[in-house]
């Protein structure tokens, strides 16, 4: 544990394993993401931080320990008056809200976390998450045996497109596709000079200026008041070009950009886990709609993840439509937890489930 942390509170269990709660978010977060799952790698500090800084709140992070190795780090952001005692895990929606736990960590991990979340928090938010997710779903069937109460509301369903299985059948991506994309990138070239270009790394941030220039052209401008669009100013833009400043993060920040004779037309972003891409967001300026631009980057972004070891994409929640029509299948339910801890707190479950789920 670093020397310079202030410890809030301390419970050790045997064989070693002990959990500290301590100011802020602590270098051990990135200790623990590097040895997690890959599906669990981006969960890294600068990634808390960015999700604080933009979305605002003040962390303690629950850092558990095996020896002088941290195996689990979850950081909390206080939620209503201090005296409550409520807490929810930070982050980003896209593409959840979960915490870095080193892979088989094991139930000692569980247990300490736990003792230690009993003594800190009244209540405690974590997602929304994956079902089966790697680091939550454990924790969850713990407290639940422990006498947590354990509430949850469905947000949506996941789509999953597993490349590998579909070339093997020899069905992605079927030679029909790829004969309408050459037409219709004969047609969108009449428009301009075609340039696909794939960012990352050192791209960021300056290319996000691009992909908000593109959500500024596109429906979710023109249809929404631009909250919800991913990387203008006026969305969520602060909170990836405040995560990009990690430049392991930046390294697995990737997209697709395609452009007209300069003009930027439609992208593709993904964050890069391992053999899998998570899907973040794409979009098109509807200036070029009629010949597919977003269709064809998407293509062309996935060949490029084949030939990077990419073998399953997730399209997360939203429209199934293109999704499907991709090849993608439902994949996980994603859901939002709230965990009571045992005691006077479980026992107002009923009441807070009523209240939680009608939000």
């Amino acid at each position: 544990m670093s020397k310079h942390l202030s410890p809030c509170a301390l419970t050790s269990l045997g064989g070693g394993v002990r959990a500290q709660v301590v100011a802020g978010l602590p270098a051990e977060i990135d200790a623990v993401a590097q040895e997690a799952p890959a599906s669990h790698g981006f969960l890294r500090r600068a990634w808390f931080d960015a999700a604080l800084q933009t979305y605002g709140g003040r962390a303690r992070t629950l850092i558990v320990s095996e020896g002088d190795r941290p195996i689990l780090a979850l950081p909390m952001r206080h939620v209503g008056p201090r005296f409550a005692g409520l807490a929810s895990v930070p982050g980003c929606f896209w593409p959840f809200r979960s915490f870095p736990m080193v892979a088989g960590a094991g139930a000692g991990a569980i247990d300490a976390a736990l003792d230690q979340l009993a003594a800190s928090v009244t209540a405690l938010r974590i997602g929304p998450v994956y079902d089966g997710d790697a680091s939550a779903a454990p924790l969850i069937d713990a407290a639940r045996a422990r006498g947590w109460a354990v509430l949850n509301r469905t947000v949506a369903t996941s789509f999953l497109l597993d490349m590998a299985a579909a070339r093997a059948a020899g069905t992605w991506p079927r030679n029909s596709t790829l004969r309408k994309n050459r037409f219709h990138e004969k047609h969108l070239a009449e428009h301009g000079t075609l340039q696909w270009s794939f960012l990352s790394g050192a791209d960021w941030p300056a290319a996000f200026d691009d992909l908000a220039n593109i959500e500024w052209a596109s429906w979710i401008a023109t249809r929404t008041d631009g909250g919800d669009a991913k990387f203008t100013r006026a969305g969520h833009g602060a909170f990836w070009r405040a995560a990009a400043a990690d430049p392991v993060l930046a390294g697995m920040f990737r997209a697709a950009l395609l452009t007209v004779s300069g003009r930027p037309a439609a992208f593709s972003f993904d964050i890069d886990a391992g053999e899998l891409k998570y899907a973040i967001a794409n979009s098109y300026d509807p200036a070029f709609a009629k010949h597919s631009p977003g269709k064809l980057l998407y293509y062309r972004n996935l060949v490029g993840a084949i030939e990077r070891g990419i073998t399953r994409v997730d399209w997360g929640a939203g429209d199934s439509g293109y999704k499907r029509t991709i090849g993608a299948e439902a994949g996980p339910v994603i859901r939002d937890w709230l965990l009571l801890r045992p005691g006077v707190c479980a026992a107002t479950a009923p009441a807070v489930r009523l209240a939680w789920r009608v939000r």
